[in-house]
């Protein structure tokens, strides 16, 4: 993992939401944000099968929290990567035969599953949108309610005033005439009848209309748009894990040689938590740490149903940043699941640094660079940012897992 700094402004390439439409409308929309995915020629087929066997194992997950959608968009992605992308690889002849018999028979199962999945989804959407054209069409009744009461209440006004000014031309009227008799001498004894107050029919109702009537409308029926479902989900990390990792790499760190390791954990109540760092076979240098023996990895993430969240290492002389091979190691672990972390611990500094690719940039940017080794970025763009769905837990407790022969 090589270290290069770069410095990045900001842009955005946001995909267009479609809110609360025909169901096969948002489906489509799902499936082309599942499919939208590029493998990284630089990366090794082997991580791509081997995250393909954690993909299904969190797609699993999901159906049990009943998450359709999730569920749902990580079996498209599977079925894109296994059955659309990956024989392109340049180094698909290396894929051992054994992992490719173990993905055509997960293909099997996923395909059906996906198929399932998408009638479910397309019956929940329809479920959401009647339910919101019902509240549309709610709301619209209650505004001609609230325009017809407004009218109703304007005409009688409208009388009122005429009243008013009826009843004010009687008196004035009535003053000019006894003014005239008294003139002449005239003046008779007028009866003590009353004067009656114009009525109109409308002053019947007037009680009525006097306060508007509007029945309370269930917003929590208005489902969300699609582009809500997808933002990140915490990722959970105990606080001592950092320092446990950095106790670890203590040796490595004084012999200015960096050290790597695994995030795993799993998905609970809708939060990735991070429960396991593994410490894998690696050798190190000032700039870079290379790991070997990673089935032992593989063989303990299988065992104790862990799945990859990240990964973390030391910058043993220099500041936490993600270098040009750094982004490149990520990008791996990102395409895979967007939630995906890298931490970098800079003891000299005392810094650490909690990063993922853009997703409107950064992402796609790296997934399609053919470098490899040191190699300069554009810097007009932002590649990578601080992953603001990291939460430390200081009662969460952290295991650590090292699998290096000694």
């Amino acid at each position: 993992m090589n270290k290069e700094r770069s410095e990045n402004k900001t842009a955005k390439h946001p995909w267009k939401d479609v809110g609360i439409s025909d169901p096969r409308t948002r489906l489509k929309s799902l499936s082309d944000h599942a499919s939208t995915v590029e493998l990284d020629p630089n990366t090794p087929p082997q991580r791509y099968y081997r995250s393909g066997v954690e993909m299904i194992r969190m797609a699993d997950m999901y159906m049990k929290d009943n998450d359709l959608e999730y569920a749902y968009f990580l079996y498209v992605r599977f079925i894109t990567i296994f059955v659309e992308k990956i024989r392109n690889h340049p180094q698909f002849h290396k894929v051992p035969l054994k992992d490719k018999e173990q993905n055509q028979q997960a293909l099997r199962k996923v395909i059906p599953k996906a198929e399932e999945l998408k009638k479910q989804l397309l019956e929940h959407y329809q479920i959401q949108l009647d339910k919101y054209m019902e509240n549309v069409k709610e709301r619209e009744r209650l505004e001609k309610e609230r325009l017809k009461q407004e009218e109703l209440e304007k005409l009688r006004e409208e009388e009122e005033r005429k009243n008013k000014l009826a009843a004010m031309a009687a008196v004035k009227a009535a003053k000019t005439a006894m003014t005239l008799a008294a003139e002449d001498g005239k003046l008779k004894k007028l009866p003590n009848a009353p004067l009656k107050p114009l009525i109109s029919p409308s002053s019947d109702i007037s009680g009525q209309t006097s306060k508007e009537m509007r029945p309370a409308i269930d917003r929590s029926t208005k489902p969300s748009l699609l582009c809500d479902n997808f933002t990140l989900r915490d990722i959970v990390l105990p606080t001592k894990l950092m320092h446990n990792f950095l106790m670890l790499a203590f040796t490595n760190t004084t012999h200015n040689k960096e050290t790597c390791g695994i995030l795993a954990g799993k998905l609970e109540r809708n939060k990735l938590v991070v429960t396991h760092l593994l410490i894998p076979e690696q050798t190190g240098s000032p700039d870079s740490c290379v790991t070997h023996n990673e089935e032992d990895i593989f063989d303990y993430q299988d065992q104790h149903n862990l799945i990859t969240l990240g990964w973390i290492h030391t910058h043993p002389t220099q500041t936490a940043f993600l270098s040009s091979v750094d982004l490149h190691t990520h990008c791996a672990y990102q395409l895979m699941m967007a939630e995906a972390i890298a931490i970098v611990c800079a003891p000299k500094y005392d810094e650490t640094g909690f990063f993922i690719l853009t997703p409107e940039y950064g992402l796609e940017f790296i997934a399609n660079c053919r470098e490899t080794g040191f190699h300069p970025h554009p810097s007009d763009l932002p590649l990578y940012t601080k992953a603001k769905h990291c939460k430390l837990d200081v009662t969460a407790i952290i295991e650590v897992v090292d699998l290096r022969r000694k």
